[in-house]
C-alpha cells in the first residue's frame, strides 16, 4: 500500500490543502482506502471526508451505513451519508439498476464538487478492476482508447490512488491494521456484467494464467505510450466545433485508420458522447464519410451523424429527462423539452374548441399527481375502453422523442390526463360540471 504515496505524487492526483471525499461502501477496498488516506493526511497535508451512498438496492445497505458511520467515526474522519431510489431511477429513465446507481452516485460526487464541499473524489479501484475494466471494453468492440483502461485521474477530479496495488496487498494492509469491513452480497450476482467477468471470466483465466492480473495491467501501461504519442501527432485544428455540433471534414478518412479513428473519438467527447462507441461504429462513419450527400447514421445516445457535401456533421441530440412530481392544484410549471403547463378555473359554459383541454377536477383523485410516463400506465380513452398509456401515444402519433417528455396527471398507473393530447373518460365534463379546469400548453 505503500506505493500509493508515490503514484499520487508522480500523476499529481492531489495537491496540499485540498479536501479529498473518499467514496466509501463499507467493503475492503474501500475501507482500505479511507484508512491509508487518513492515516497519511498529513504526509499528503490534506483533509479527508468520507461519503457513503445507499443505493436503494439490498435490504442490509442500512445496516452497511450504520457501519460504516460508526467505523468513520472511530477514526475521528467526518462523513457525509446519502441515499438513492436506484430501482426508481432505473424505471423513469429504462435503464439497467446497475447503471442508474452508477449515474446517481456519481450525481452525489458531482455535487458535492461544485459545492466546493470537497476538491477530488477518491475511488477505491485497484489492478484486478482494472484488468476487468480492460476486458470489458475489449468485449465490447473497443480499440486502444478502452484497451488504456481507468485512468489515474478523470475529469480533473476523480482519483484512483491504488490503481497500482493488487487485491492480495489489500487484503494483507486490512489484516496487519485490524480493518474491518462488510461483504456486498450483490458481489456474487452474475447477472452483472463486472460480477460475471470478475466471478467467472477472470476466475477461469487466473487458473490457467496466475499472473494475469499483472499482466493486463502492463498491456494497459503500454497501450498508454502508444495511444499518446499517436494523438500527439495528430492534427484536428480542421475540426469545426459549435457547441452540440461538430463538423469533420471527410479528408480526415484518406489517411490510417490509426489517425482518423481518433479524430472520430475526439469529435464525439465534443459533444459529450464518451462511451458506448465501437469499432463498428467508426467503420459505419468511415463509410458515410464516402456515401452520397444527405445520408444519416445514428450512433448510442442519440447521436447523428449526417454527410454534408465534404463534412460529415456529429449531432448530439440527446437531452436527458428531468423529473417531475408535483401536487394537482390549479398552477403554471415547466415541463422541460416540451414546454410550459398552464391550469386555469372556467366555467363549463365558456369552454371552447380552442385546443386546450377540459376535465372535471373533481373527478380526479386526490393523490393524483403530475408526472412523466412509467412501465405500465393505461389510460381509458373517451367512450370507453382502457389501452396502455404507449399504445394510445402510437395511436395519436405522437413522435417517439416526445413521448417521455409529456406530462401526465396520474395516480398509481391510472392516467387522467395526458397535457397537450387527451383527458380520460373518467374526467371528462359533463352537465353535472359547472366549473372544470382549462389546461394550456405553450409548446417549447
Amino acid at each position: 500500500m505503500e506505493k500509493i504515496i508515490d503514484f499520487i505524487k508522480k500523476n499529481n492526483l492531489i495537491k496540499p490543502g485540498q479536501v479529498v471525499g473518499v467514496g466509501v461502501s463499507g467493503g475492503i477496498d474501500s475501507m482500505c482506502l479511507l484508512h491509508f488516506l487518513n492515516a497519511n493526511k498529513e504526509l499528503l497535508d490534506i483533509d479527508v471526508v468520507a461519503i457513503h451512498i445507499n443505493h436503494g438496492i439490498r435490504e442490509e445497505s442500512e445496516e452497511e451505513a450504520r457501519f460504516v458511520m460508526q467505523k468513520c467515526r472511530e477514526m475521528g474522519v467526518r462523513v457525509y451519508k446519502f441515499s438513492i431510489d436506484s430501482p426508481k431511477i432505473a424505471k423513469e429513465k429504462h435503464i439497467s439498476v446497475e447503471t442508474a446507481a452508477r449515474e446517481g452516485r456519481y450525481g452525489v460526487f458531482e455535487a458535492l464538487v461544485k459545492k466546493d464541499i470537497v476538491d477530488k473524489i477518491a475511488l477505491a479501484h485497484h489492478q484486478s478492476d482494472q484488468a476487468e475494466t480492460i476486458l470489458m471494453h475489449i468485449f465490447r468492440g473497443s480499440g486502444l482508447a478502452g484497451a488504456r483502461g481507468m485512468e489515474p485521474v478523470r475529469d480533473k477530479i476523480y482519483i484512483r490512488p491504488m490503481l497500482p496495488v493488487s487485491k492480495a496487498e489489500i487484503a494483507d494492509y486490512a489484516s496487519r491494521n485490524s480493518i474491518e469491513y462488510v461483504d456486498d452480497t450483490s458481489n456474487t450476482d452474475n447477472s452483472y456484467a463486472r460480477n460475471y467477468v470478475r466471478n467467472v471470466v477472470m476466475k477461469d483465466i487466473l487458473k490457467k494464467w496466475p499472473n494475469a492480473v499483472e499482466a493486463i495491467n502492463n498491456f494497459a501501461l503500454a497501450v498508454c505510450d502508444d495511444d499518446d504519442y499517436i494523438k500527439s501527432i495528430i492534427d484536428s485544428n480542421a475540426l469545426i466545433v459549435d457547441d452540440k455540433i461538430v463538423q469533420m471534414p471527410c479528408s480526415y478518412f484518406n489517411g490510417s485508420s490509426a489517425i482518423y479513428s481518433r479524430i472520430v473519438f475526439k469529435t464525439l467527447s465534443l459533444i459529450g458522447a464518451k462511451k458506448d462507441i465501437e469499432r463498428k461504429h467508426i467503420e459505419m462513419i468511415k463509410e458515410l464519410a464516402q456515401a452520397e450527400n444527405g445520408k444519416k447514421i445514428k450512433l448510442p445516445f442519440d447521436i447523428t451523424v449526417s454527410k454534408e457535401y465534404d463534412f460529415l456533421t456529429f449531432v448530439n441530440n440527446y437531452v436527458e429527462k428531468p423529473t417531475l412530481n408535483k401536487a394537482f392544484k390549479l398552477d403554471e410549471f415547466d415541463a422541460v423539452g416540451y414546454g410550459k403547463i398552464c391550469i386555469k378555473r372556467v366555467r363549463t359554459v365558456n369552454m371552447k374548441n380552442d385546443g386546450a383541454l377540459y376535465f372535471d377536477s373533481k373527478k380526479v383523485p386526490k393523490d393524483a399527481r403530475w408526472r412523466y410516463r412509467e412501465d405500465g400506465d393505461v389510460f381509458e380513452k373517451f367512450g370507453g375502453g382502457t389501452k396502455k398509456l404507449k399504445s394510445f401515444l402510437i395511436d395519436k402519433k405522437v413522435p417517439v422523442r416526445v413521448r417521455d417528455y409529456i406530462p401526465v396527471l396520474a395516480s398509481g398507473n391510472e392516467v387522467y390526463v395526458i397535457a397537450g393530447v387527451e383527458v380520460s373518460e373518467k374526467v371528462k365534463v359533463d352537465q353535472d360540471s359547472p366549473t372544470c379546469f382549462k389546461l394550456i400548453v405553450e409548446k417549447e
